[in-house]
């Protein structure tokens, strides 16, 4: 499995088109090498670097297996947004502190074998518990932010 984007490459810098100093929209995603059993994906982006410990970004599931992209500044038909570490829905854009230095940000599928009958309220730890028994395949790209 895969998850790449046309916006950066893996482990390049991040336009600030998809920050805060930008549009605060999501890049665009390409999936690809789903496993045949999937029943779901599921996407998490998190800064692992952030100053507080892993600060999520975005988390996104219920995605259909048939998904193939993930279209700049928007989530996929019937999918469900979590809450993300700025205590919202939706995606949350990368805004390190300044002067932090270089922070990655991962956007991770994982292929489950279920779909999700969990709130729109829920956080990515409790998605995380969610999933970790049901997880098919996973794949990440980084993107390099700082300001």
């Amino acid at each position: 499995m895969q998850i790449t984007s046309a916006s950066f490459e893996n482990n390049g810098i991040l336009p600030t088109k998809y920050t805060c100093e930008g549009k605060n929209i999501n890049p665009p995603l390409e999936i690809s090498g789903t496993p045949e059993n999937t029943k779901s994906l599921v996407l998490i982006c998190d800064d692992p670097d952030a100053v507080s410990g892993i600060f999520t970004h975005w988390t996104v599931w219920n995605i259909s297996p048939k998904t193939t992209e993930i279209k700049e500044n928007s989530i996929p038909l019937n999918a469900i947004q979590g809450t993300t570490s700025f205590g919202k829905t939706g995606y949350g854009s990368p805004c390190p502190p300044k002067n932090t230095g270089k922070h990655r940000y991962t956007f991770k599928i994982y292929a489950i074998d279920k779909t999700l009958d969990i709130p729109a309220s829920t956080t990515a730890e409790t998605l995380y518990k969610t999933i970790e028994n049901s997880i098919i395949d996973k794949a990440e790209t980084i993107g390099i932010y700082s300001r």
